[in-house]
Order: structure tokens, then C-alpha cells, then sequence
């Protein structure tokens, strides 16, 4: 039963230290980024030797899928699903981009950092192209169902983080304002 006992409370140990290096990338990724972010930081951060961090992480492309996994696990992006139901697009527009752009408000400093390294990070811009690509590609389908194609470019710009961003955070607007007028600016009859 010792044995059992010990390597149990092992595992735990190692779960735990694996967590606070991933929970240590995490917030180095939200404030200085994915690029910028080193083993030796994420190392001192999470309080383990290098070796440490290697023995779990061999790769930065390990890490950086477990950090995004964990990420999107505690706040997962807006499910689609339910919008489908929704027959009148205007509504279906507003509750839809009033959810993405409540997880961009959630995440905003984690989300800006990944998409600013994944333009110049190939590896970022592989996992956030993994991570969020099929999400913003069922919003595309979801949301732009019966839309012509200058009103699906209209959505494009409503999905961008950077729209919500400026409408948000740079011209203040909140973020029931900023649906609206981006659900405005795609308009609700064809043209």
C-alpha cells in the first residue's frame, strides 16, 4: 500500500508543478506574449529549475499547446450551436456578437499579445490558427447564413478582435454599443 501511496502523491506532485509552469506561461503570454516569453521566465515564474520545465515541456510547441488548452478550458470561446435556432438575423447577430465580443472584453490582454506574435511568430500563428480558426470559421458560417457577400465582409470586420477593440476600448463605446453598431453596419435586409 505504501508504494501505491507514494507513487500517487509522485504523480500529483508532477501534475501540480506541470500545472504552475502552464498557469506561469499563461500570464507571461497576457503580458508580455508568446515570443517573448523565455524558459528562463517561465521557469522563475512557476518557481522550478530548467531542467524542470524540460522534463515537462520539451518543446515550446508543447507548451504552448497546453497553455492554450488550459486557457480555453477555464474560458472557453462562444459555442455557435445555439445560434443557429435564432430565424431573425438581427437578433441572432446581436446575441452572437455580444458573446464573442464578451470573451474578447474577458481575455482582452491575453488575446491582443497572442495575435499581435502570431503575425511575426510562426509558431503562435500556428496554434491561435489551431485554437481559434474553427471557432471563427463556425461564427463566419453561422452568423453570415443568408448574408450577400458585402454584408459577410461587414461580419469579417465585426469577428476581428481589433474592431471590437477600437469600438471598446478606444472610442469607449460598451459593449451592447458596439454590437449594435456593428449589426447596424452589416444590415439586417440584402443589399
Amino acid at each position: 500500500m505504501a508504494r501505491t501511496y507514494i507513487l500517487k502523491r509522485r504523480a500529483e506532485q508532477q501534475a501540480e508543478t506541470r500545472l504552475r509552469i502552464v498557469e506561469a506561461a499563461i500570464d507571461l503570454h497576457g503580458s508580455i506574449g508568446p515570443a517573448q516569453t523565455t524558459v528562463s521566465l517561465v521557469a522563475e515564474r512557476a518557481g522550478v529549475q530548467r531542467h524542470t520545465f524540460y522534463a515537462h515541456f520539451p518543446t515550446e510547441r508543447s507548451l504552448l499547446l497546453a497553455c492554450s488548452g488550459l486557457s480555453l478550458e477555464r474560458n472557453p470561446l462562444p459555442d455557435p450551436e445555439g445560434w443557429r435556432t435564432i430565424g431573425d438575423r438581427s437578433k441572432r447577430l446581436n446575441i452572437g456578437l455580444g458573446e464573442i465580443y464578451g470573451w474578447y472584453e474577458r481575455n482582452a490582454a491575453l488575446v491582443a499579445c497572442v495575435l499581435r506574435d502570431a503575425e511575426h511568430h510562426k509558431l503562435t500563428g500556428e496554434i491561435a490558427a489551431l485554437r481559434y480558426g474553427p471557432y471563427i470559421a463556425a461564427y463566419r458560417e453561422v452568423l453570415g447564413t443568408g448574408l450577400t457577400a458585402k454584408q459577410r465582409a461587414m461580419l469579417n470586420l465585426a469577428l476581428d478582435f481589433s474592431t471590437w477593440r477600437s469600438l471598446v476600448r478606444e472610442s469607449g463605446l460598451n459593449r451592447s454599443a458596439a454590437v449594435t453598431v456593428m449589426v447596424k453596419a452589416i444590415g439586417s435586409k440584402a443589399d
